[in-house]
């Protein structure tokens, strides 16, 4: 045998069919990790399992004791409570308090309506509100090419902005799961809203509570869907690291330059 006949390295001894399953295996291996890493920063954006107890917990507690006694002012205190509870739990652990806090103040304002009215049912009504208004941001963001879920999760993936000029197919995931988002909640809302108006507050709270997780977990779910199949992020902050790598390193080799033709 020659040295043409014999193989160059123990590679091309691989049947193509072989290297073809390897590269495939290879692909589903980044795949899996790219879904995984979405899944991941999802759930550090939208506060995991915790952040939806701490997003229900209150508004439990109210509807549930209100059911027992009609007591507005015990309600309303213990669902006030339980919040900073929650933010003092956080604190002590050294948590991140973002959605401990944002609970807290959507009770403060559900108190502060159903004391000045004096109606149980205003307890709900600042966070319908704000739903609302979220689902409008949403759609609109997305209409307008700016949605509103990239500028969420685009710090989180730590490619801020850049989805919106060079990475388009991220751009398209992020206005999918915009679009998704706002109709989601804007449905949630068409049922809260006529409901407010003629169902008793227990009867509320309580469909309120059940619509709590559902639409929720099924926008963060779509908004997985989108991103798995959608480009890989652009590390901006990685890129700007080697940029003052590369720029140092520049700086150095002019300097060695300089110590050896110190007359040039």
């Amino acid at each position: 045998m020659t040295s043409l006949d014999k193989p160059t390295s123990e590679t091309d001894q691989h049947h193509p069919a072989d290297r073809q399953s390897a590269g495939g295996r290879h692909a589903a291996q980044q795949d899996a990790a790219s879904k995984a890493v979405t899944e991941a920063a999802l759930f550090e954006a939208f506060g995991g399992v915790r952040g939806m107890v701490e997003t229900v917990l209150p508004g439990l507690l109210f509807v549930t004791i209100f059911t027992i006694n009609k007591d507005l002012h015990v309600s309303a205190i213990a669902a006030l409570a339980v919040s900073l509870a929650l933010v003092v739990v956080r604190l002590i652990r050294r948590d991140t308090v973002k959605h401990a806090f944002s609970g807290v103040f959507g009770v403060a304002f559900g108190v502060v309506f159903a004391m000045m009215t004096g109606n149980a049912k205003d307890f709900y009504l600042p966070g319908m509100l704000y739903t609302l208004g979220l689902a409008t941001a949403y759609l609109v963001t997305a209409a307008a090419g700016v949605p509103l879920i990239g500028l969420i999760l685009g710090p989180v993936f730590k490619e801020n902005l850049s989805w919106r000029t060079r990475n388009p197919g991220r751009k398209k995931a992020y206005t999918k799961a915009s679009y998704a988002w706002g109709l989601i909640l804007l449905t949630k809302c068409a049922i809260l809203f006529p409901l407010y108006w003629w169902a008793d507050t227990t009867q509320f709270g309580w469909v309120l509570i059940a619509l709590k997780i559902p639409p929720f977990l099924l926008a963060v779910y779509l908004t997985w869907v989108f991103l798995a199949k959608a480009p890989p992020p652009i590390d901006v902050f990685a890129e700007m690291e080697a940029e003052e790598k590369a720029e140092k390193d520049r700086k150095a080799e002019q300097a060695a330059a300089a110590l050896r033709n110190p007359d040039a």
